[in-house]
């Protein structure tokens, strides 16, 4: 028997997706030694968590929050399902797909908010600058916050690659492969 196809990532998702792949990253292996990239790319992480709230709330059906944002208790359960090889499939982000978007989304903010920091105290630059000259303990509490949010962001990527790799595994899904075609089976 056949399986049918049917379209579920929008071209903005896909291409928000792979593009936070690639600068999230370009900013963690530039760290100190390139900091004008990493600043740069720092930016982008940002400006690409804007845009995908926006579409959070304005995009295509599987785009939106609406959509995969579930109440802690339907997560547990999921995952509870999960761990015993019986959880349902969903077509867009499953409970815990859409818990993590969210874990990723805000530590993204929160990398970037203080990465910005750190640059404004330490450079004299970019929409912070003013808090140069500050003081050696204020940077350092930045320096090491924005570590600690870097640092948890790669611990959520691997949460969210292994996530993918039981999923695909248990539906017989190719979910990598469904976030460059956009495509799904039914």
């Amino acid at each position: 028997m056949e399986q049918t196809d049917v379209r579920v990532w929008d071209p903005f998702v896909r291409i928000f997706h792979w593009s936070l792949v690639l600068t999230f990253t370009v900013a963690w292996l530039s760290g100190e030694e390139l900091e004008v990239l990493h600043a740069w790319t720092g930016y982008a992480v940002f400006g690409l968590v804007l845009l995908r709230v926006v579409w959070g709330v304005i995009g295509t059906r599987h785009a939106r929050f609406s959509d995969f944002v579930y109440p802690p208790a339907a997560v547990k359960a999921f995952l509870g399902d999960t761990l015993q090889l019986r959880a349902r499939r969903y077509l867009g982000h499953n409970p815990a797909g859409g818990a993590m978007i969210i874990l990723m989304l805000l530590c993204l903010v929160l990398v970037s908010v203080t990465g910005v920091a750190v640059y404004g105290i330490e450079e004299g630059a970019g929409p912070l600058a003013m808090l140069a000259g500050s003081s050696a303990a204020l940077e350092e509490v930045f320096e090491e916050m924005h570590e600690l949010f870097a640092s948890l962001m790669l611990l959520l990527i691997v949460i969210h690659v292994a996530g993918v790799v039981v999923e695909s595994l248990i539906h017989r899904d190719n979910l990598v492969k469904a976030m460059v075609t956009g495509r799904k089976h039914a």
